[in-house]
Protein backbone atom coordinates (compact mmCIF):
# COMPACT_ATOMS: atom_id res chain seq x y z
CA UNK A 1 0.00 0.00 0.00
CA UNK A 2 1.36 3.22 -1.12
CA UNK A 3 0.52 6.30 0.98
CA UNK A 4 -0.54 9.60 -0.52
CA UNK A 5 1.35 13.00 0.31
CA UNK A 6 -2.19 14.14 2.50
CA UNK A 7 -2.84 10.90 3.89
CA UNK A 8 -3.85 10.06 7.71
CA UNK A 9 -0.64 7.86 7.50
CA UNK A 10 1.34 10.25 5.86
CA UNK A 11 0.17 13.33 8.50
CA UNK A 12 1.00 10.62 11.68
CA UNK A 13 4.22 10.29 10.46
CA UNK A 14 5.16 13.70 10.04
CA UNK A 15 3.51 14.14 13.08
CA UNK A 16 5.90 11.26 14.88
CA UNK A 17 9.00 12.29 13.32
CA UNK A 18 8.56 16.27 14.28
CA UNK A 19 7.81 14.80 17.42
CA UNK A 20 10.88 13.05 17.92
CA UNK A 21 13.13 15.53 16.59
CA UNK A 22 11.74 18.37 19.42
CA UNK A 23 14.09 19.20 21.74
CA UNK A 24 11.33 19.37 24.37
CA UNK A 25 10.52 16.05 23.84
CA UNK A 26 12.30 13.82 25.75
CA UNK A 27 14.13 10.91 23.25
CA UNK A 28 13.81 7.51 24.36
CA UNK A 29 15.38 3.79 22.74
CA UNK A 30 12.28 3.43 20.72
CA UNK A 31 12.21 6.61 18.69
CA UNK A 32 15.42 6.60 17.91
CA UNK A 33 14.98 2.95 16.42
CA UNK A 34 11.67 3.81 15.03
CA UNK A 35 13.45 6.77 13.43
CA UNK A 36 16.10 4.95 12.07
CA UNK A 37 13.89 2.75 10.28
CA UNK A 38 11.49 5.76 8.55
CA UNK A 39 14.76 6.98 7.21
CA UNK A 40 16.58 3.31 5.98
CA UNK A 41 12.90 2.77 4.68
CA UNK A 42 12.90 6.73 2.54
CA UNK A 43 15.94 5.75 1.04
CA UNK A 44 15.08 2.04 0.73
CA UNK A 45 12.19 3.34 -1.75
CA UNK A 46 14.24 5.78 -3.41
CA UNK A 47 12.18 9.10 -2.47
CA UNK A 48 12.43 11.30 -5.25
CA UNK A 49 13.25 14.23 -2.16
CA UNK A 50 16.80 12.73 -1.94
CA UNK A 51 17.41 12.72 -5.52
CA UNK A 52 17.60 16.72 -4.93
CA UNK A 53 20.69 16.52 -2.55
CA UNK A 54 24.02 16.75 -3.72
CA UNK A 55 26.78 13.83 -2.94
CA UNK A 56 28.40 15.45 -0.23
CA UNK A 57 24.78 15.87 1.64
CA UNK A 58 24.33 12.49 1.26
CA UNK A 59 27.69 11.36 2.54
CA UNK A 60 26.59 13.48 5.43
CA UNK A 61 23.43 12.23 6.07
CA UNK A 62 24.34 8.75 5.75
CA UNK A 63 27.40 9.56 8.30
CA UNK A 64 24.57 11.23 10.74
CA UNK A 65 23.08 7.76 10.14
CA UNK A 66 25.83 5.96 11.31
CA UNK A 67 26.58 8.28 14.54
CA UNK A 68 22.85 7.70 15.29
CA UNK A 69 23.08 4.19 14.83
CA UNK A 70 26.62 3.41 16.86
CA UNK A 71 25.17 5.85 20.05
CA UNK A 72 22.05 3.52 20.11
CA UNK A 73 24.27 0.30 19.79
CA UNK A 74 27.04 1.72 22.19
CA UNK A 75 24.43 2.51 25.46
CA UNK A 76 21.30 1.32 26.62
CA UNK A 77 20.27 4.62 28.43
CA UNK A 78 22.15 8.02 28.27
CA UNK A 79 21.99 11.37 29.63
CA UNK A 80 20.21 14.83 27.91
CA UNK A 81 23.09 15.72 26.35
CA UNK A 82 23.96 12.51 24.65
CA UNK A 83 19.92 12.78 23.88
CA UNK A 84 20.30 16.09 22.56
CA UNK A 85 23.52 14.80 20.39
CA UNK A 86 21.27 11.37 18.97
CA UNK A 87 18.48 14.05 17.78
CA UNK A 88 21.39 16.03 16.20
CA UNK A 89 22.32 13.20 14.13
CA UNK A 90 18.95 12.26 13.94
CA UNK A 91 17.60 15.27 12.08
CA UNK A 92 21.13 15.89 9.99
CA UNK A 93 20.06 12.18 8.74
CA UNK A 94 16.74 13.13 7.75
CA UNK A 95 17.92 16.10 6.03
CA UNK A 96 15.96 16.50 2.90
CA UNK A 97 12.80 13.76 3.42
CA UNK A 98 10.58 16.27 5.02
CA UNK A 99 10.74 18.90 2.66
CA UNK A 100 11.47 21.60 4.40
CA UNK A 101 14.81 21.04 5.76
CA UNK A 102 17.23 24.30 6.49
CA UNK A 103 19.96 22.43 8.53
CA UNK A 104 23.32 24.04 6.73
CA UNK A 105 25.64 21.11 5.66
Amino acid sequence: MMCQPHSPVAHSTDVRVRRILDPAHPLCRDDVIWMLGYIKKKVADGDPLLSDLSQPRLMHNFLSFAEAAMALLQRKHYCDQEADRIRHWLREAAFGLMGDDSSPL
